[in-house]
């Protein structure tokens, strides 16, 4: 069987496998050689995504998962008050969740890489355009989310990492380096352009080749066509196989 990479988030992870995403983008890097499995839920935060844990991620597998990343905090960051006040977690629960799930992930398998990716950045306007363009007149007033609350959510996932000794991705930081990266990165100030899921995809694989899990470098689970000797082809699969 093939190693697993599980991507486990919200709905930038569920949308990650749509045409340009960055989940569509690491299965192709993997194909042959690994199957990346999309386990993400649009809406869910981090107190929602305790249930699915042993659903997800069984203890006891002969093979778990080689990796997975964990992209959750968008929901978290939600505002009391607002119109996703139902999503908020606060912060300290949200980081405690999160130390849940590695925690887990790391009973799975203590070898499994584990990488914790940050809430992106968030757009206020591009949120109440988006708002506007969906519900009119009766369009929230204010955004639900704010770019200062995202930011305090990310730091606390990097501060996270560093307690547990895993990896990480700083999406709330590395984006607002880019000049007009709330509409290159952001298509409704909060999910993801094409060229956002190309940024996101280029930081997991430069995470995944740092811990060793490079695609160059996994072998493919059956032979190249070109190592098939068509007058004894058996002798390819009786290699590889064995």
């Amino acid at each position: 069987m093939r190693p697993q990479i599980v991507l486990f988030g919200d709905s930038i992870t569920e949308q990650s496998f749509r045409a340009g995403g960055w989940g569509a983008g690491l299965a192709d890097n993997y194909s042959r050689k690994a199957d990346v499995l999309n386990r993400g839920y649009g809406g869910y935060n981090t107190r929602w995504a305790l249930y699915l844990l042993h659903h997800i991620f069984s203890l006891g597998l002969e093979k778990p998962p080689i990796a997975a990343t964990i992209f959750f905090g968008a929901n978290d960051a939600a505002l009391q008050g607002r119109t996703g006040e139902r999503q908020h977690v606060p912060l300290q629960e949200y980081k405690e969740n999160l130390k849940k799930i590695v925690q887990h992930l790391k009973d799975c398998s203590p070898t499994m890489l584990v990488v914790l990716i940050t809430p992106p950045p968030i757009d206020e306007d591009g949120r109440m355009e988006y708002a506007l363009s969906l519900y009119g007149e009766k369009a929230m007033k204010e955004p639900e989310r704010t770019n200062e609350v995202a930011g305090v959510y990310a730091n606390c996932c990097i501060e996270l990492a560093k307690e547990l000794g895993v990896p990480s991705i700083n999406l709330w930081s590395k984006m607002q380096e880019t000049e007009g990266w709330q509409k290159k990165y952001l298509s409704d100030g909060l999910h993801l352009t094409v060229e956002g899921n190309c940024f996101v995809h280029k930081e997991i694989t430069r995470v995944f080749d740092k811990a060793g899990l490079s695609a160059a470098e996994l072998p493919f689970d059956f032979p190249h066509h070109s190592e098939i000797d068509e007058k004894n082809p058996e002798k390819a699969f009786q290699i590889q196989c064995s």
